[in-house]
Parts: structure tokens; sequence; C-alpha cells
């Protein structure tokens, strides 16, 4: 039993917060963000009362339409984010209630930009026991709500957006989800992270003052790392099944910064046109990027396609998944 997606869908907001904006509010400007990240513009969700789970509903809404699913058949909901409504209740039962999904248990998942790749790694296994056939994973992200706009190194690389999927099995061995490799190392709490908000440091006046709500990142040494764990990973996975750079269809890497692409791309030995990236216009939407880019170039796809993800985030976490496209 393999684990399948078999629709993918996504929302945006409208919003568009360009690179020309951008300077306006920090000392900025688009040369210095491309030439820096690769990014041109981002979408923001900017109207007061939404967050994650507003996208989230949006994204399974369109997924359950375009597969033509019914609600009660969904048995389960993984919502991957760093950024939910609140700390509880969950944004996945949130999403649920609001979309009618009434026969479903599921529960949240935090591994910064690599929450898509750990919660899809969690999903397959609960299709391959064969118990589930039917399960949603939604990636959502409001990076905005905790980016801080006076933060000149931060505030041009995050955006939002929330990614639906249908996942199923399947008796094709040879499609769907094959093979994955995930890290963690602790080390990272010390780059990356927000400060303020959980039991540590609880929301005061004092914290809010000190704007301890708003990521934190010491870029030198998350480039550091970012750009060889995710290009170990990504040798490490097609060494281990034999691949050549012919062999992949394509790159799907976390679009958090172009250079990390390519330099990950370069040790993978693949040629520009096997790595997709859309960071231009969507900037770095944490674990929802790659499905992102996946609904986003998902008509470049065959059946039997291989592909591999490859992200790194907070934790730090990085980690690869070898997949084959099944439609």
């Amino acid at each position: 039993m393999k684990a399948i997606i078999t629709g993918i869908e996504a929302f945006l907001p409208d919003y568009i917060l360009t690179n020309e904006e951008l300077s306006t509010m920090v000392d900025t400007s688009d040369e210095w963000i491309m030439s820096r990240v690769g990014i041109k513009e981002r979408r923001i969700l900017k109207e007061d009362g939404l967050g994650t789970s507003y996208m989230g509903e949006q994204a399974v809404r369109k997924l359950l339409a375009a597969t033509n699913t019914k609600p009660e058949e969904i048995e389960l909901l993984i919502c991957a984010t760093v950024s939910p409504d609140m700390l509880f209740p969950a944004t996945a039962n949130i999403i649920s209630d609001k979309c009618g999904i009434l026969n479903a248990w599921g529960y949240d998942m935090n591994a910064g930009c690599c929450g898509f790749i750990f919660s899809f790694e969690t999903v397959r296994r609960f299709i391959e026991t064969g118990k589930y056939k039917k399960a949603i994973l939604v990636c959502g992200e409001r990076m905005s709500g905790m980016t801080n706009y006076e933060d000149r190194t931060t505030c041009p690389l995050f955006g939002d957006a929330a990614v639906a999927m249908l996942i199923e099995p399947t008796e094709d061995e040879n499609l769907g989800f094959q093979d994955s490799i995930m890290h963690v190392d602790g080390i990272g709490r010390h780059y990356l992270y927000q400060t303020a908000g959980g039991s540590l440091y609880p929301p005061t006046e004092e914290t809010v003052k000190n704007r301890l709500h708003f990521i934190h990142q010491d870029g030198q040494h998350v480039f550091k790392y970012a750009v060889s764990r995710m290009a170990d990973v990504s040798v490490e996975m097609m060494e281990r099944h034999n691949l050549s750079a012919d062999d992949i269809a394509y790159l799907i890497p976390h679009q958090a910064n172009l250079r990390i692409i390519d330099a990950t791309g370069r040790r993978m030995g693949l040629t520009p046109d096997k790595i997709l990236i859309d960071i231009e216009k969507f900037g770095n939407t944490a674990g929802t990027s790659i499905p992102l880019a996946l609904w986003d170039f998902k008509n470049k796809f065959k059946k039997g396609d291989t592909l591999i993800f490859s992200a790194f985030g907070a934790g730090f976490t990085w980690g690869s998944i070898l997949y084959r496209w099944a439609y």
C-alpha cells in the first residue's frame, strides 16, 4: 500500500506586498531583496479577524469540490502550521468544523518550514496501515502575523498561503510516497525562533512592548546550515535509490532563499529546468511552500514522474521525500 496525492488546491490572499511597497516601510530596495533571496512579491492576509484556519478552510472547500468528495468521507485531517489561529483548539479541528468534516479526527503539527514533509510522512503512515482511505493534509501559514515590518532582514521574506491535499491509498507500489529521510538538530533553537507567546514567556505588556512576538533569525547561521543540510539530504536520497539526475523529473525545494535552492540543485547535478521555483511571486510561506509549488506547477507533472521534495526549517529540522506523481 502506498499513499498518493489525488487532489491539491490552494488559497492565496488577494493582497500583494511588493518590494517597492516594502522599500517605503524599511531601508531596502527591490535590487537588494532580489539579489539576496530572489523574492519580488508575497501574498498577505490583511483582513482583521481572519487567520490560518480561514485560508485552510478555503483550500479544503476547493479541494472537496475539485475531487467530488463529501466532507463526511474524510477520516483524518492534519494541519501543518507554525501560525495556528490559537494555541488551542487545534487549527485542524477548526478547519474541520468550518468545512463540515464531522467523521474525522486530527491535530496540528509544528515542524517549522519542514511542516509539509514531516506531516506528509505522518499521514502516509496512517494511510499505509489500511485503516484510513481518505485523509486531508492542510499546510497553512499566516507568516505576516509574526513578521516585524520594521526589521529589514526578515520582513522581505515571508508570505501567507494555504494548500490542501487529498491523500488516498493505492496498491501500485511504483506510485506515490516512496521514501523519506528526516532529521532534527535542536541547536537550531538558538538561531531561528519566536521568543514570546508560549509558556516560557507568556504574553505580557512588556513582551509586546519589546517586540518579542516576532520572528527572530540569525541569517548567517541559518543560511550555513540550510545550504549544507538540504543539499546533503537530497543527494543522500538519490544515492539510496541509485538515482541519477536524468532519473529525476523535478526537485521541489522549500522556497526560502534562491541561493540555497541553487546550491541544492547543483549538488544534485540538476539542470535549472528541473528545479521548480516560485519564490519570486509567493516568498517564503514556511511549511506551505513545497505544496504551494506542487499546486502551482501541477500541470507540468506526468503520471510516474519522480520528484524529490527537500526542506530545511526551524528546530533545526530538515529532510527529503522521494515521491512519484500519481495522476
